[in-house]
């Protein structure tokens, strides 16, 4: 039942969507903020739910080392039991969750694919979502996502990103953040993180819940998790 609770939390669904998978495997979503504002807490979240459903998450950290991403991973955990004792839920998702590092110079896609193929040729693990933080987006990485979306069809994965944005960047076509805009036409979904005051909003801008009326949530700053306004 605990698990359950925590399912239907999912930030996902919050926002409005009817199911946890909302990109199709091979599909790109992205979470955009700008540096400090929480793309990584909320993909930790949107990850969460993915391992308390029993799905591989290999979390792809360019910036930060294992430990680090394992903190966010913890504290997110504790943020979502505080008011229950559940050692045993946290020891029964950690075998779901991979977590790699890259230094930026280091990444590109053929050498994700050689991991990828050492992870599942061994029976090591074999995951279900990928998620990448820390990516640059530039016209060299626009080179590269089609790629990437091939091997994410081939070993069937629904691969996020976190994407930095900058506050003085100019909008592209529909509301869509510079440089991402260029970008937008490969992801089936994109949400911003919005600072307003000392709110910081979560919108859909891209995807099936754009369209759908639901209430607005916020990331509370504090704990960085999610929350009706």
């Amino acid at each position: 039942m605990i698990k359950k609770d925590f399912i239907l939390n999912n930030p996902l669904k919050l926002i409005g969507y009817k199911t946890e998978d909302i990109i199709p495997e091979g599909g790109f979503g992205a979470v955009l903020a700008r540096a400090g504002v929480g793309k990584t807490a909320f993909l930790v979240q949107i990850a969460m739910s993915a391992l308390l459903r029993g799905k591989n998450v290999l979390h792809i950290s360019l910036d930060n080392p294992v430990d680090k991403v394992n903190l966010w991973y913890k504290e997110v955990f504790n943020n979502l039991v505080k008011q229950y004792k559940t050692d045993w839920l946290w020891e029964n998702i950690l075998p779901h969750r991979f977590i790699m590092t890259f230094k930026v110079e280091g990444f590109s896609v053929p050498k994700l694919e050689e991991r990828l193929t050492d992870l599942t040729g061994q029976n090591i693990f074999s995951p279900h979502m990928l998620i990448i933080d820390g990516l640059s987006f530039d016209e060299s990485t626009r080179k590269s996502l089609p790629d990437l979306k091939a091997i994410a069809k081939k070993h069937s994965m629904h691969v996020w990103f976190a994407v930095r944005i900058h506050r003085h960047e100019q909008q592209g076509p529909d509301n869509m953040p510079a440089p991402f805009s260029k970008l937008a036409d490969l992801f089936d979904v994109a949400i911003q993180l919005k600072p307003e005051g000392k709110e910081i909003h979560v919108r859909s801008l891209k995807g099936s819940a754009k369209t759908v009326k639901h209430p607005a949530l916020l990331l509370d700053p504090s704990t960085m998790m999610i929350k009706n306004s």
